[in-house]
Protein backbone atom coordinates (compact mmCIF):
# COMPACT_ATOMS: atom_id res chain seq x y z
CA UNK A 1 0.00 0.00 0.00
CA UNK A 2 2.80 2.24 0.26
CA UNK A 3 2.00 3.80 -3.22
CA UNK A 4 1.91 7.43 -4.86
CA UNK A 5 -1.69 7.64 -6.13
CA UNK A 6 -2.62 10.07 -9.25
CA UNK A 7 -2.99 13.64 -9.46
CA UNK A 8 -6.98 14.01 -10.98
CA UNK A 9 -8.21 17.59 -11.08
CA UNK A 10 -12.02 16.34 -11.34
CA UNK A 11 -13.18 20.28 -10.81
CA UNK A 12 -12.60 22.15 -13.86
CA UNK A 13 -14.55 25.21 -13.51
CA UNK A 14 -14.33 27.24 -16.35
CA UNK A 15 -10.90 25.89 -16.25
CA UNK A 16 -10.08 26.76 -12.96
CA UNK A 17 -9.54 24.08 -10.35
CA UNK A 18 -12.15 24.59 -7.01
CA UNK A 19 -9.81 22.77 -4.93
CA UNK A 20 -6.19 22.76 -5.49
CA UNK A 21 -4.65 18.62 -5.57
CA UNK A 22 -1.82 16.98 -4.16
CA UNK A 23 0.68 13.67 -4.78
CA UNK A 24 -1.44 11.53 -3.34
CA UNK A 25 -5.26 12.52 -4.30
CA UNK A 26 -6.83 14.07 -1.47
CA UNK A 27 -10.08 11.36 -1.08
CA UNK A 28 -7.64 8.36 -1.14
CA UNK A 29 -6.75 5.95 1.35
CA UNK A 30 -3.02 5.55 -0.21
CA UNK A 31 0.29 6.19 2.34
CA UNK A 32 3.73 5.91 1.42
CA UNK A 33 5.84 4.36 4.36
CA UNK A 34 8.67 7.04 6.42
CA UNK A 35 11.54 7.82 4.66
CA UNK A 36 9.77 7.31 0.61
CA UNK A 37 9.76 10.14 -1.95
CA UNK A 38 7.68 9.98 -4.55
CA UNK A 39 8.53 12.20 -7.79
CA UNK A 40 5.59 12.32 -10.53
CA UNK A 41 4.64 14.72 -13.40
CA UNK A 42 1.18 14.92 -14.74
CA UNK A 43 -0.05 16.05 -18.07
CA UNK A 44 -3.83 17.14 -18.50
CA UNK A 45 -6.12 18.05 -21.25
CA UNK A 46 -9.80 19.44 -20.70
CA UNK A 47 -12.25 20.70 -22.62
CA UNK A 48 -16.00 21.90 -23.02
CA UNK A 49 -18.31 23.93 -25.52
CA UNK A 50 -21.06 24.13 -23.27
CA UNK A 51 -21.78 25.59 -19.81
CA UNK A 52 -24.49 26.14 -17.43
CA UNK A 53 -25.52 29.49 -16.48
CA UNK A 54 -26.58 29.81 -13.57
CA UNK A 55 -28.91 26.29 -13.78
CA UNK A 56 -29.29 26.88 -17.57
CA UNK A 57 -27.26 24.76 -20.10
CA UNK A 58 -25.90 26.70 -22.69
CA UNK A 59 -23.46 27.57 -25.58
CA UNK A 60 -21.76 30.49 -26.41
CA UNK A 61 -20.50 30.44 -30.09
CA UNK A 62 -17.99 33.39 -29.35
CA UNK A 63 -15.91 30.98 -27.86
CA UNK A 64 -16.38 27.67 -29.59
CA UNK A 65 -14.72 24.93 -27.58
CA UNK A 66 -12.78 25.98 -24.48
CA UNK A 67 -9.47 23.81 -24.07
CA UNK A 68 -7.46 23.72 -20.37
CA UNK A 69 -3.78 22.04 -20.50
CA UNK A 70 -1.93 21.47 -17.26
CA UNK A 71 1.29 20.28 -16.42
CA UNK A 72 2.26 19.78 -12.90
CA UNK A 73 5.21 18.19 -11.06
CA UNK A 74 5.05 16.99 -7.60
CA UNK A 75 6.92 15.64 -4.79
CA UNK A 76 5.50 13.56 -2.15
CA UNK A 77 6.87 12.18 0.91
CA UNK A 78 6.56 9.66 4.10
CA UNK A 79 7.80 11.77 7.13
CA UNK A 80 6.84 8.86 9.08
CA UNK A 81 4.53 5.85 8.51
CA UNK A 82 1.75 7.36 9.50
CA UNK A 83 1.91 10.99 7.88
CA UNK A 84 2.99 12.43 4.38
CA UNK A 85 3.58 15.84 3.16
CA UNK A 86 3.52 16.56 -0.45
CA UNK A 87 3.49 19.42 -2.11
CA UNK A 88 2.59 20.32 -6.07
CA UNK A 89 2.75 23.34 -8.23
CA UNK A 90 1.06 23.45 -11.60
CA UNK A 91 1.44 25.25 -14.86
CA UNK A 92 -1.32 25.89 -16.74
CA UNK A 93 -2.85 27.02 -19.87
CA UNK A 94 -6.46 28.13 -21.53
CA UNK A 95 -7.68 29.13 -24.69
CA UNK A 96 -10.60 29.13 -26.99
CA UNK A 97 -11.88 27.90 -30.90
CA UNK A 98 -13.26 30.94 -31.67
CA UNK A 99 -13.02 34.75 -31.01
CA UNK A 100 -10.57 37.18 -30.04
CA UNK A 101 -9.73 37.03 -25.90
CA UNK A 102 -6.67 35.72 -25.65
CA UNK A 103 -5.84 32.78 -23.67
CA UNK A 104 -3.81 32.79 -20.30
CA UNK A 105 -0.80 30.80 -19.06
CA UNK A 106 1.54 30.55 -16.09
CA UNK A 107 2.62 28.95 -12.36
CA UNK A 108 -0.95 28.86 -11.19
CA UNK A 109 -1.27 27.80 -6.71
CA UNK A 110 1.15 26.53 -4.53
CA UNK A 111 -0.09 23.26 -2.85
CA UNK A 112 0.99 21.77 0.49
CA UNK A 113 -1.09 19.18 2.01
CA UNK A 114 -0.47 16.78 5.33
CA UNK A 115 -2.15 13.40 5.42
CA UNK A 116 -2.51 11.60 8.61
CA UNK A 117 -3.52 7.55 8.27
CA UNK A 118 -5.19 7.48 12.10
CA UNK A 119 -7.43 3.87 11.90
CA UNK A 120 -5.99 0.65 9.65
CA UNK A 121 -7.88 -2.16 11.51
CA UNK A 122 -8.21 -5.71 10.38
CA UNK A 123 -12.19 -5.95 10.47
CA UNK A 124 -13.81 -9.52 8.67
CA UNK A 125 -12.79 -10.26 5.75
CA UNK A 126 -10.94 -6.76 5.15
CA UNK A 127 -9.27 -3.82 6.71
CA UNK A 128 -11.56 -0.67 7.92
CA UNK A 129 -9.56 2.39 7.19
CA UNK A 130 -9.53 6.17 8.49
CA UNK A 131 -7.68 9.11 7.45
CA UNK A 132 -7.73 12.99 7.65
CA UNK A 133 -5.76 15.30 4.98
CA UNK A 134 -5.27 18.56 5.43
CA UNK A 135 -4.30 21.28 3.06
CA UNK A 136 -3.00 24.68 2.25
CA UNK A 137 -2.80 26.44 -0.80
CA UNK A 138 -1.85 29.79 -2.02
CA UNK A 139 -1.35 31.45 -5.59
CA UNK A 140 2.27 32.01 -6.85
CA UNK A 141 1.67 32.88 -9.87
CA UNK A 142 1.38 36.39 -11.33
CA UNK A 143 -2.66 35.87 -13.08
CA UNK A 144 -5.23 37.57 -13.62
CA UNK A 145 -8.42 35.84 -11.45
CA UNK A 146 -11.15 38.16 -13.10
CA UNK A 147 -10.32 37.07 -16.58
CA UNK A 148 -12.70 33.98 -16.53
CA UNK A 149 -13.11 31.80 -18.13
CA UNK A 150 -9.70 31.93 -19.16
CA UNK A 151 -8.28 32.65 -15.93
CA UNK A 152 -5.88 29.70 -14.80
CA UNK A 153 -7.28 30.12 -11.29
CA UNK A 154 -9.16 31.20 -8.36
CA UNK A 155 -6.60 33.67 -7.20
CA UNK A 156 -7.11 33.17 -3.52
CA UNK A 157 -5.88 31.20 -0.41
CA UNK A 158 -7.56 27.80 0.28
CA UNK A 159 -7.81 25.90 3.69
CA UNK A 160 -9.27 22.17 3.75
CA UNK A 161 -9.94 19.61 5.95
CA UNK A 162 -11.10 16.34 4.65
CA UNK A 163 -11.91 12.88 6.30
CA UNK A 164 -11.66 9.53 4.74
CA UNK A 165 -13.13 6.42 5.53
CA UNK A 166 -12.57 3.01 3.58
CA UNK A 167 -13.00 -0.67 3.52
CA UNK A 168 -10.19 -2.72 1.88
CA UNK A 169 -11.26 -6.31 1.33
CA UNK A 170 -8.43 -8.91 1.61
CA UNK A 171 -9.11 -9.91 -2.44
CA UNK A 172 -8.21 -6.48 -3.22
CA UNK A 173 -11.84 -4.68 -3.47
CA UNK A 174 -11.83 -1.19 -2.22
CA UNK A 175 -14.95 0.64 -1.16
CA UNK A 176 -13.94 4.26 -0.14
CA UNK A 177 -15.67 7.62 0.39
CA UNK A 178 -14.50 11.00 1.66
CA UNK A 179 -16.21 14.78 2.62
CA UNK A 180 -14.24 18.08 3.02
CA UNK A 181 -15.30 21.69 4.04
CA UNK A 182 -13.16 23.98 2.13
CA UNK A 183 -12.42 27.96 3.51
CA UNK A 184 -11.55 30.16 1.06
CA UNK A 185 -10.11 33.10 1.06
CA UNK A 186 -10.16 36.49 -1.48
CA UNK A 187 -8.93 37.54 -4.56
CA UNK A 188 -7.78 40.86 -5.34
CA UNK A 189 -8.95 41.62 -8.80
CA UNK A 190 -8.04 44.79 -11.47
CA UNK A 191 -11.07 46.74 -11.32
CA UNK A 192 -12.96 48.61 -8.28
CA UNK A 193 -16.65 47.72 -8.83
CA UNK A 194 -18.78 44.65 -9.57
CA UNK A 195 -22.28 43.04 -9.18
CA UNK A 196 -22.59 40.46 -7.20
CA UNK A 197 -26.10 40.05 -6.05
CA UNK A 198 -26.00 44.03 -5.64
CA UNK A 199 -23.61 46.64 -6.36
CA UNK A 200 -20.35 46.07 -4.69
CA UNK A 201 -17.15 48.71 -4.92
CA UNK A 202 -14.10 46.70 -4.04
CA UNK A 203 -11.26 45.57 -5.67
CA UNK A 204 -11.40 42.14 -3.75
CA UNK A 205 -14.10 39.22 -4.34
CA UNK A 206 -14.54 36.75 -2.20
CA UNK A 207 -14.65 33.22 -3.05
CA UNK A 208 -16.97 31.18 -1.88
CA UNK A 209 -16.78 28.14 0.77
CA UNK A 210 -17.49 24.77 -0.21
CA UNK A 211 -17.78 21.48 0.65
CA UNK A 212 -17.42 18.14 -1.53
CA UNK A 213 -17.81 14.90 -1.26
CA UNK A 214 -15.77 11.79 -3.12
CA UNK A 215 -16.89 8.64 -3.11
CA UNK A 216 -14.70 6.11 -5.02
CA UNK A 217 -14.78 1.55 -5.57
CA UNK A 218 -11.45 0.45 -6.84
CA UNK A 219 -9.88 -2.99 -7.35
CA UNK A 220 -6.47 -3.90 -6.17
CA UNK A 221 -4.67 -6.87 -8.59
CA UNK A 222 -1.12 -8.33 -9.06
CA UNK A 223 -0.02 -8.17 -6.33
CA UNK A 224 -0.74 -4.49 -5.88
CA UNK A 225 1.01 -3.56 -8.71
CA UNK A 226 -2.22 -2.32 -10.83
CA UNK A 227 -5.18 -0.66 -9.39
CA UNK A 228 -8.45 0.49 -11.21
CA UNK A 229 -10.82 2.64 -9.49
CA UNK A 230 -14.67 4.16 -10.44
CA UNK A 231 -15.39 7.25 -8.58
CA UNK A 232 -17.95 9.97 -8.52
CA UNK A 233 -17.71 13.35 -7.11
CA UNK A 234 -19.32 16.32 -6.05
CA UNK A 235 -18.59 20.18 -5.38
CA UNK A 236 -20.96 22.63 -3.97
CA UNK A 237 -20.35 26.60 -2.82
CA UNK A 238 -21.98 27.21 -0.35
CA UNK A 239 -22.68 31.02 -1.01
CA UNK A 240 -22.41 32.72 -4.07
CA UNK A 241 -24.00 34.32 -7.36
CA UNK A 242 -25.26 33.24 -10.70
CA UNK A 243 -23.94 34.10 -14.15
CA UNK A 244 -25.67 37.00 -15.25
CA UNK A 245 -26.91 36.37 -19.00
CA UNK A 246 -24.74 36.88 -21.69
CA UNK A 247 -22.13 37.89 -19.26
CA UNK A 248 -18.75 35.96 -18.11
CA UNK A 249 -18.45 34.35 -14.53
CA UNK A 250 -16.58 35.49 -12.06
CA UNK A 251 -14.47 34.34 -8.86
CA UNK A 252 -17.75 35.09 -6.58
CA UNK A 253 -19.78 32.56 -8.71
CA UNK A 254 -21.93 29.40 -6.75
CA UNK A 255 -20.47 26.64 -8.48
CA UNK A 256 -21.45 23.32 -8.53
CA UNK A 257 -20.39 19.87 -10.08
CA UNK A 258 -21.05 16.41 -10.20
CA UNK A 259 -18.71 14.01 -12.12
CA UNK A 260 -18.03 10.47 -12.55
CA UNK A 261 -14.31 9.63 -13.42
CA UNK A 262 -12.09 6.48 -13.44
CA UNK A 263 -8.46 5.65 -13.46
CA UNK A 264 -5.63 3.09 -13.75
CA UNK A 265 -2.58 3.40 -12.63
CA UNK A 266 0.32 0.54 -12.77
CA UNK A 267 3.23 0.17 -10.65
CA UNK A 268 6.36 -1.91 -12.78
CA UNK A 269 7.66 -3.16 -9.21
CA UNK A 270 5.18 -3.74 -6.70
CA UNK A 271 7.06 -1.21 -3.89
CA UNK A 272 9.50 1.18 -5.70
CA UNK A 273 10.83 2.44 -9.26
CA UNK A 274 8.61 3.82 -11.99
CA UNK A 275 4.91 3.55 -12.92
CA UNK A 276 2.14 4.85 -15.39
CA UNK A 277 -1.15 6.29 -15.01
CA UNK A 278 -3.71 7.43 -17.22
CA UNK A 279 -7.41 8.90 -16.37
CA UNK A 280 -10.67 10.42 -17.22
CA UNK A 281 -13.46 12.25 -16.01
CA UNK A 282 -16.92 13.87 -17.01
CA UNK A 283 -18.75 16.37 -15.83
CA UNK A 284 -22.67 14.96 -15.80
CA UNK A 285 -24.33 17.96 -14.30
CA UNK A 286 -22.83 21.99 -12.90
CA UNK A 287 -23.68 25.30 -12.36
CA UNK A 288 -21.89 28.20 -13.64
CA UNK A 289 -19.06 26.21 -14.99
CA UNK A 290 -18.18 24.22 -18.09
CA UNK A 291 -20.10 21.37 -18.62
CA UNK A 292 -15.98 19.68 -19.28
CA UNK A 293 -14.68 16.38 -20.38
CA UNK A 294 -11.38 16.04 -18.66
CA UNK A 295 -8.32 13.39 -20.04
CA UNK A 296 -5.11 13.26 -18.23
CA UNK A 297 -1.93 11.10 -18.02
CA UNK A 298 1.31 10.56 -15.94
CA UNK A 299 4.77 8.77 -14.29
CA UNK A 300 5.59 8.01 -11.38
CA UNK A 301 9.08 7.48 -9.82
CA UNK A 302 9.50 5.97 -6.05
CA UNK A 303 12.22 5.76 -3.86
CA UNK A 304 13.71 5.49 -0.33
CA UNK A 305 15.82 8.06 1.45
CA UNK A 306 16.12 6.38 4.70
Amino acid sequence: MKKLLPIILGLMVFGTPLFNTYGQTPWDEVMMDKGEICAALIYEHSSWNQYWEGSYLRENANIGTFTRQMGMPMVAMGLTKHINIITSLPYISTNASNGTQAGQSGIQDLSISVKVNWIQKQLGKGRLLFLTNTHFGTPVGSYLSDYMPFSIGAGAPELGIRGIGGYKMDNGLLFRAGFAYLWRGQSEIERDYYYDNGSVYSPFMNVPNAVNFHGAIGYWTLGNRLRMEATFMSLNCLSGDDIRSYNRPQPTNKMEVSQIGGWVQYYIKADRGLGGLVYFNQTVSGRNMGKATTVGVGLTYQFKVY
